[in-house]
């Protein structure tokens, strides 16, 4: 055979092959651009729903309430879904396409988490709106739901069957657990603080508390560190006040007692308390504290632990001993360790204790169950079938540990695949939680600091502060909205920006003690009073208020 006869087989041979494959390269190509341009239109997305919610929490006198936080939630799931909508405008979805291609968006919170998802309306059919008439006392039966708002009311704003999307009941970090006659559940918290419900030793108890290793027996010591606890020496903030004459807004001292911040007035003789609700303001008669926040939070931290030790006898309680909701054994899958009992150097908030071990699997576990069963049950009405994706290590230890938003985008075609994207943004700039990397530290030139920054100067130590006061806040009048800061102070470009001057830790209560063993007491101190006084001051659903300020004076 001639070569150029070879030559032309070789050529029908291999060139069909040859465009086949730069077919297939060119759609390859195209696929994972479009997969990367998805994933990024779903980060912004994200990233302005979390943004939403910490500007809204913290502008909100408000925040903690959970009728606040729900109203908080459904906004920056508007703005997650008109963002999302923005971004994919020019690709051709609007957003009530975009939606059916959302099967959930998870808000994590201090002790629970929302799932936001479609859902389909169920109307009650049993009496259930009843009245009683103010006169006779009798009953009158009254029509049920699916009476009420039957398709043929023209009038009903929703009917049986419906296709709804909304936040779904809040879901606690809660975990059952049976040992022997003790039946009981826990619910834990994005830090060391956990709730007890249930029988223990035949008595019924509710307890709640911090949990806290080396502390002083009056609180007045943390880790061989002194803790400020000089009234005198409490936290102040500018705030705008209502109808106040002179300066405004203007630097008040403050305590903050379950989420709400009561403000000390020295223009008045003597002195007098206020708080700030939904833009108003209001005394507070008889009120005079004489302690501080800090002091309290760990004499109450250690008073607590002794309890669940030795009063309800759990230190040898074990993951193993944790039950589902039926009562059955979860085996294994938390661990087979004692919770509340770890090794000698250890102590129960290091971030390597047994404790933090049980309290990050019990959070991973009722998130994976519930989102699972949230995604399976849904369907837009087409083919695909919704599935939650494996999270990597990494992103859990971001949900494990930080207020944050959890989001799913699934089932979009993006040439040669199903585009199947998720996206985790957290926070830790917000009113839900204050963890170890929630307080700066200011210094006396007018800056403020990342607690582990390394050039810190000991002397130069003002204060420790919460970060979300050097957050912007706003206020309204007549003729316009303004602008304020709370704590005035420049961040430190070198800790707070680039990162570079900082010393890399896990164990923040292990790196302030080191401090303080060469020298810097003065920057533990600091940071473990700001540290404390943050935390008791947060808003706990099982806290009464009332009894907690009548402590106070």
């Amino acid at each position: 055979m001639k070569l150029q006869n070879l030559g032309v087989i070789f050529i029908i041979i291999i060139l069909p092959i040859s465009m086949i494959l730069h077919a297939y390269v060119g759609n390859q190509v195209k696929t994972l651009s479009l997969q990367a341009s998805y994933d990024t239109k779903l980060n912004n997305a994200t990233y302005d729903a979390l943004k939403a919610f910490q500007l809204n929490t913290i502008n909100s006198d408000t925040s903690d309430l959970a009728n606040s936080k729900l109203r908080d939630i459904e906004a920056s799931a508007n703005t997650f879904f008109n963002s999302i909508a923005s971004n994919f405008n020019m690709a051709g979805y609007n957003r009530d396409i975009l939606a059916d291609y959302v099967p959930a968006l998870v808000y994590t919170m201090y002790d629970g988490y929302y799932i936001y998802s479609p859902y389909t309306n169920t109307l009650d059919h049993t009496n259930s709106n009843d009245t009683t008439n103010p006169i006779t006392g009798v009953v009158e039966e009254g029509q049920s739901d699916a009476e009420i708002l039957n398709p043929s009311n023209g009038e009903a704003t929703y009917k049986n069957g419906d296709k709804l999307s909304g936040v779904k009941p809040y879901i606690y970090y809660s975990c059952r657990y049976i040992r022997g006659s003790d039946d009981f559940v826990i619910t834990y918290s994005l830090d060391n603080y956990i709730t007890i419900q249930g029988v223990i030793g035949g008595e019924w108890i509710t307890d709640s508390g911090y949990l806290l290793d080396n502390v002083g027996a009056d609180g007045g010591e943390y880790r061989g560190i002194s803790i400020d606890g000089n009234p005198s020496n409490m936290a102040k903030e500018k705030i705008y006040v209502p109808e106040a004459t002179g300066p405004n807004p203007r630097e008040y001292f403050y305590i903050r007692i379950n989420g709400v911040k009561y403000y000390r007035d020295d223009s008045t003789t003597p002195s007098t308390w206020f708080s700030i609700t939904n833009g108003k303001k209001y005394l507070q008669d008889n009120f005079n504290p004489t302690t501080t926040a800090a002091k309290e939070y760990y004499k109450g931290a250690k008073k607590f632990t002794d309890r669940v030790r030795n009063f309800y006898h759990l230190s040898d309680l074990k993951g193993t001993q944790a039950v589902d909701e039926n009562g059955a054994s979860l085996g294994h899958k938390l661990g087979n360790y004692e919770i509340f009992r770890d090794e000698s150097g250890v102590s129960i908030e290091d971030p390597n204790s047994n404790f933090n071990q049980q309290r990050l699997a019990v959070i991973r576990y009722s998130i994976e169950k519930n989102l699972s069963i949230a995604i399976a049950n849904y369907n837009n009405g087409g083919n695909y079938e919704f599935r939650m994706p494996v999270l990597k290590e990494n992103e859990w230890d971001k949900i494990l540990n930080h207020v944050s938003i959890i989001s799913f985008l699934q089932g979009l075609s993006i040439g040669g695949k199903i585009y199947n994207g998720h996206c985790i943004i957290t926070n830790n700039k917000n009113q839900e939680v204050v963890n170890e990397e929630s307080v700066y530290i200011l210094t006396n030139d007018g800056k403020y600091h990342r607690p582990n920054d390394t050039d810190i100067n000991d002397s130069d130590v003002v204060e420790g502060v919460l970060n979300i006061d050097f957050e912007r806040k706003s206020y309204t009048k007549a003729d316009g909205e303004y602008y304020f800061f709370p704590k005035e102070g420049e961040g430190c470009y070198q800790s707070i920006v680039r990162q570079t001057h900082v010393e890399p830790t896990e164990n923040f209560y292990q790196y302030m003690h080191k401090m303080a063993l060469i020298g810097k007491g003065k920057l533990a101190q600091a940071y473990f009073t700001a540290l404390g006084r943050e935390r008791y001051g947060m808003y706990r659903t099982n806290i009464n208020p009332d009894e907690l300020k009548s402590q106070w004076w």
